[in-house]
C-alpha cells in the first residue's frame, strides 16, 4: 500500500515547487509599473501624467517622489492612494487619501516636496543638466519595500537653445538665445537678492522664442562678495549689451524681477531708455535695502521700522509690516514709476509674510493713475508666498535672508502657491509676447 503514495518529503517538496510556480506566474502577471506620459523627459515648467499599473484591486500603496538639487539637499514628498477595480492608480483621476497633499492633484508629488533640512530653497545652478525626480510606490504595510521606480528627468533647455556666459566690461551674466532665423524679442531677467546668477527662469523663458540674459549683479565670479550700494549704470550697460545683440528684435526689451529684483526693475524702467515691459513680481514700490546711485543722484534705501518686525512661535522673523514707502521720512525712496514709458505687469501675493507686496503694488498702480498713465497691469494671488516662480517649483516658506542674516519667513500654502506659479508662469509669457511686439508661437 505504501508503494501508491508519495512519501512526506517528496509531496512538501512538490506543494512548495507549485506554490512557488503559481506565485511566479502572479507576480508576472500582475507586475507593477509606473508610466510617466507622455514622456519621462521634459522640461521643468511641464505637467506630466502618472499613472500605475499591476496592483490588486482595491490594494493601498503610497506614491512618493525625491529629488536631490544641486547643493545636495534631498527634497521628498508622499501620498497614499487607492488602486481602482483594475488595479491602477492615476494620479490625473485618483485622490490622494493623504500625506503631503490630499484629493486629485496631477503633479501634488512635484510641487509638495519638502527639503529634509529646514528653511531651504530649492538650489538648480546648472541648468545644462535635468532635475532627476525619481517617483516610487511602496507598500503601505512595508514603506522600506519598493513595488516600482521610475525617473522623471526635468530639463531647462529644448534642444539648439545657446548658453552663452556673459562677461563683458562690468557686466556678468548669462544669455540664452533660441534657435531662429530672425530676431526674437530680448528680456533682461534679474536675480532675486543674495542668489548670485540664476538660469532657471530666463533658461525656461527662452524656451518660449525670447532671448534672455540673466544678470548677476553680486556674489557671482569677479563680482563682490558684498555690497554697500548699487550702481544703476550696472543695469544700463547690460540694457545697452541686451539691445546690441543681432538675436534680439527692438526697439525695446522686456526685464522681468523678483523680490528686492523688483524695486530694481521699476527704477531701470523709470530712469533708463530701451524698456518696453516690466514684470515685477512680489517687489516694493520704493528703493529698498541698499541705496541706488545713477549719476550724480543717490536714492536712499527705505527705512526699515524694527519695531514692526514680528517673530513667529516657531522662530521666524516677519517684516510684512516693517517696510512701508508711505511712512514719513521714506519720500525720498520712492521711485518716480511716472517716467517710464514701458508697460506694468505688477504682481503680488497675499500671503508674503516678508513683506506687503500687495500694499506696494496697489500704491505704484495709484502713482501711475494719479499721473494719469494706464500702462499697468495687477494681479494678485491669494495664500500665495514670496517666492513666486515657474510652475511645479516646491514653496519655500522659509530660508536664511541675505540682508537680515537671520531665518525669516515667507509664507504661501503649498497647493495654492503653485496654482498661483502655473498662472503667473502664462501670464508672463502673453504679457512679454503682447507688449515687445512679438507673436511667435511657443518654441517646444
Amino acid at each position: 500500500m505504501a508503494s501508491h503514495y508519495l512519501k512526506a518529503s517528496e509531496w512538501s517538496r512538490r506543494l512548495l515547487f507549485s506554490s512557488f510556480f503559481h506565485a511566479t506566474a502572479a507576480m508576472k502577471r500582475q507586475q507593477v509599473h509606473v508610466q510617466i506620459l507622455p514622456s519621462r523627459r521634459c522640461l521643468f515648467d511641464e505637467p506630466v501624467h502618472i499613472k500605475v499599473e499591476g496592483l490588486a484591486p482595491r490594494q493601498r500603496v503610497e506614491l512618493g517622489a525625491r529629488l536631490v538639487d544641486d547643493r545636495g539637499v534631498l527634497f521628498t514628498s508622499a501620498a497614499t492612494y487607492e488602486a481602482d477595480r483594475s488595479g491602477a492608480v492615476d494620479l490625473g483621476t485618483s485622490r490622494s487619501l493623504g500625506g503631503s497633499y490630499t484629493g486629485v492633484e496631477p503633479m501634488g508629488l512635484f510641487w509638495s516636496m519638502q527639503p529634509n533640512s529646514p528653511h531651504t530653497k530649492l538650489s538648480k545652478k546648472d541648468v545644462q543638466k535635468p532635475c532627476a525626480v525619481d517617483v516610487e510606490v511602496f507598500s503601505t504595510s512595508d514603506r522600506h519595500h519598493v513595488l516600482a521606480r521610475e525617473t522623471n528627468e526635468r530639463g531647462f533647455m529644448v534642444p539648439g537653445v545657446r548658453r552663452l556666459p556673459v562677461k563683458v566690461g562690468r557686466i556678468r551674466g548669462t544669455l540664452f538665445v533660441p534657435p531662429a532665423e530672425d530676431p526674437l524679442p530680448g528680456v533682461l531677467e534679474l536675480c532675486s537678492l543674495g542668489g548670485g546668477l540664476q538660469e532657471v527662469r530666463g533658461s525656461l523663458l527662452a524656451n518660449k522664442g525670447f532671448v534672455v540674459f540673466c544678470l548677476a549683479y553680486y556674489k557671482y565670479d569677479d563680482l563682490p562678495a558684498s555690497v554697500t550700494h548699487f550702481d544703476l549704470e550696472y543695469f544700463e550697460e547690460a540694457l545697452e549689451f541686451l539691445r546690441s545683440r543681432p538675436e534680439v528684435k527692438g526697439p525695446g526689451v522686456g526685464v522681468l524681477s523678483l523680490s528686492k529684483s523688483g524695486d530694481l526693475a521699476l527704477s531701470i524702467a523709470s530712469f533708463l531708455p530701451g524698456v518696453s515691459a516690466t514684470v515685477c513680481v512680489n517687489g516694493c514700490n520704493g528703493n529698498t535695502v541698499y541705496p541706488l546711485h545713477f549719476r550724480d543722484t543717490v536714492i536712499p534705501a527705505i527705512m526699515v521700522n524694527t519695531s514692526k518686525i514680528t517673530i513667529t512661535k516657531s522662530g521666524l522673523l516677519e517684516g510684512r509690516e516693517a517696510v512701508d514707502p508711505t511712512a514719513e521720512g521714506n519720500e525720498a525712496a520712492i521711485i518716480p514709476i511716472e517716467k517710464a514709458t514701458c508697460s506694468f505687469l505688477l504682481v503680488a501675493s497675499e500671503d508674503d509674510r516678508n513683506w506687503n507686496s500687495c500694499f506696494f503694488a496697489k500704491q505704484a498702480f495709484k502713482r501711475l493713475k494719479d499721473h494719469g498713465k494706464k500702462n499697468c497691469e495687477v494681479v494678485t494671488y491669494p495664500k500665495a508666498g514670496h517666492f513666486l516662480e515657474v510652475p511645479y517649483m516646491p514653496l519655500c516658506s522659509s530660508a536664511m535672508h541675505d540682508a537680515v542674516g537671520k531665518i525669516v519667513g515667507f509664507g504661501g500654502d503649498p497647493k495654492y502657491h503653485a496654482e498661483a506659479q502655473v498662472d503667473l508662469w502664462r501670464r508672463i509669457e502673453v504679457f512679454f509676447k503682447k507688449d515687445l511686439n512679438s507673436f511667435r508661437t511657443a518654441m517646444l
